[in-house]
């Protein structure tokens, strides 16, 4: 069996510099990225929170490692082809912790890294009693991670939480020192009002890439793409939507079970066994095994693996 070549895609950082907002879903495995691809998202953001609130079941206060980040992006990468941007943390430690961490990450397919000037152990964003590590400490992180990279197509996403403990203006000086340390792209965490968003892409926005980060019930205002387009930023993630909504149906599903003993009344919010196996493309990668156990070439099956 033949395939037809697929076109190259365009990288990140040519894709960042298109007039289109790029929009990112949160993803936190691989049956959510493949889902996130066949949508039609052109990429995928692997969120530390989704990380933490899926592997381990505890919230985004810096509890998850490294390792448990790159072992969960490794089995996305074996599933999607698109680009992911990667939170980094606080690249789990000092300059020399980011500069492996870089490594590992990039090594194991990440497009790009977010990383935050947080304390470790950093919390979500969008809670209470954030701390930070110094200016300077953090420009020294971003300056050891870009001499790190392999690949100038690795890009470098740098996260301020100023707003909430010194204030904007504090956020904004930040963000001019990340830029002058290497920055690929900025994101400032948590603006409260449009103002503030408007404020940080009239600082920013024609030098270097700009993320916005929507989480329902943050601290900022929740906007649509398309809007947010309309201000000057270039990225939007959505990280932990989908952890709430597959959340929200687990907790209803169990209740279920639990008070009839019957996934009956649950059939119509779920696959049947056949449908998960049409979704996920078992009749096909069951054909290429078949094909590579009688010594043809097995083909693509309908799962993705990086280009």
């Amino acid at each position: 069996m033949t395939t037809t070549p697929q076109p190259p895609r365009p990288s990140l950082k040519a894709r960042l510099a298109a007039p289109e907002i790029l929009v990112a879903p949160g993803v936190y495995d691989g049956l959510t990225a493949a889902l996130a691809e066949d949508a039609g998202f052109e990429a995928v953001y692997l969120s530390g929170a989704a990380v933490a609130y899926t592997r381990l079941g505890r919230p985004d206060i810096g509890l998850t490692t490294v390792s448990e980040v790159t072992d969960t992006l490794a089995m996305i990468r074996d599933r999607i082809a698109l680009p992911i941007v990667v939170d980094a943390d606080t690249g789990f430690g000092n300059a020399l912790n980011a500069q492996r961490t870089i490594r590992t990450l990039e090594r194991a397919g990440a497009n790009a890294l977010q990383v935050e000037d947080q304390t470790f152990p950093k919390r979500c964003g969008h809670l209470r009693d954030k701390t930070l590590i110094g200016a300077t400490e953090m420009t020294g992180k971003i300056a050891a991670m870009a001499d790190a990279r392999a690949s100038d197509e690795t890009l470098i996403i740098a996260r301020t939480d100023a707003i909430a403990v010194e204030g904007f203006e504090a956020a904004l000086e930040r963000g001019e020192r990340y830029i002058d340390a290497g920055a690929d792209a900025l994101f400032v965490e948590a603006p409260r009002s449009r103002d503030q968003m408007a404020a940080i892409v009239e600082s920013f926005g024609d030098r270097v890439p700009l993320m916005a980060n929507m989480v329902e019930g943050g601290a900022t205002p929740l906007a649509e793409a398309e809007d947010l387009q309309a201000l000057g930023f270039s990225l939007v993630i959505f990280p932990g939507g989908i952890v709430r909504a597959v959340a929200r149906t687990a907790r209803d599903y169990y209740a279920g079970l639990k008070a009839t003993g019957s996934n009956a009344a649950f059939a119509d919010r779920m696959f049947d066994f056949g449908g998960l196996n049409a979704l996920i493309g078992t009749d096909a990668i069951l054909e290429q095994g078949e094909r590579y156990a009688a010594g043809k070439s097995g083909g693509k099956p309908g799962g993705k693996s990086r280009t």
